[in-house]
């Protein structure tokens, strides 16, 4: 079963099955967060997330329930589509505004034919390096731990697709976008390798995850509002 935010009551049956929920995550709070919300939320104990959002980013997640969790791979590997903007003029390590800028530039000279001349550039199967401040392991541990005591790590490149890349608005130093993307696209390096393409540096400012698949944020539920499912007449605690 798909829990949506028009869903109104569960059946038992299901429930013991497993559920797929459409989340809308809320910014700040992290993939996991939202996991465990789920966990507290349905008095369940087997919930997984398929993809994660960076606490910064709002958007569509969908998690699975019980047996549901079985199917996590069928929704990973869904193309995804994101919204979001890219400020020009400024980097920081994480590529996103988690941290703080280390490196200011002029976006004096930056034409509209420019932004739209390297956006091309990244339609297609194209190589990317993920970022330190990711989840990826390296003996063990994630990489944003080893960035956060200042140590780089080396990182092979993976291969993606980027299926379209549409600039919708500039207003420099920001420029808003949608990008629709393979599993696996760390959009905050498209903002960052964009920055350096046009030679004055940037980072991603704002994301939110529109699409996976065929679901669509518009229809997902906001963690709190799952309190208001019925499953079997008695409401979620």
């Amino acid at each position: 079963m798909i829990v949506t935010k028009q869903t109104q009551q569960i059946n038992s049956s299901e429930f013991q099955e497993g559920l797929v929920l459409l989340i809308n995550k809320e910014k700040s709070k992290s993939s996991f967060d939202a996991v465990r919300d789920i966990r507290k939320i349905m008095n369940i104990k087997k919930v997984g997330h398929a993809g994660t959002l960076d606490p910064l980013a709002t958007g569509l997640l969908i998690l699975c329930t019980g047996k549901k969790t079985k199917e996590i791979y069928k929704y990973q590997n869904m193309n995804k589509v994101y919204e979001g903007t890219i400020t020009l003029g400024c980097e920081t390590p994480s590529m996103d505004s988690e941290t703080e800028p280390t490196k200011i530039l002029p976006v004096d000279g930056i034409s509209e034919k420019k932004i739209n001349e390297v956006k091309e550039s990244f339609i297609g199967e194209i190589e990317q390096i993920p970022p330190m401040y990711s989840a990826i392991k390296h003996k063990g541990k994630s990489l944003y731990k080893y960035a956060r005591k200042g140590i780089d790590i080396k990182r092979e490149p993976r291969r993606i697709n980027i299926y379209d890349f549409k600039i919708k608005n500039i207003d420099l130093p920001n420029i808003d976008f949608k990008i629709e993307c393979s599993k696996g696209t760390y959009i905050r390096v498209v903002a960052s390798d964009f920055g350096k393409l046009l030679g004055c540096g940037g980072y991603l400012s704002r994301l939110e995850r529109t699409k996976i698949g065929h679901y669509e944020l518009e229809n997902a539920i906001i963690t709190e509002d799952l309190k208001k499912i019925q499953i079997n007449d008695l409401k979620l605690v």
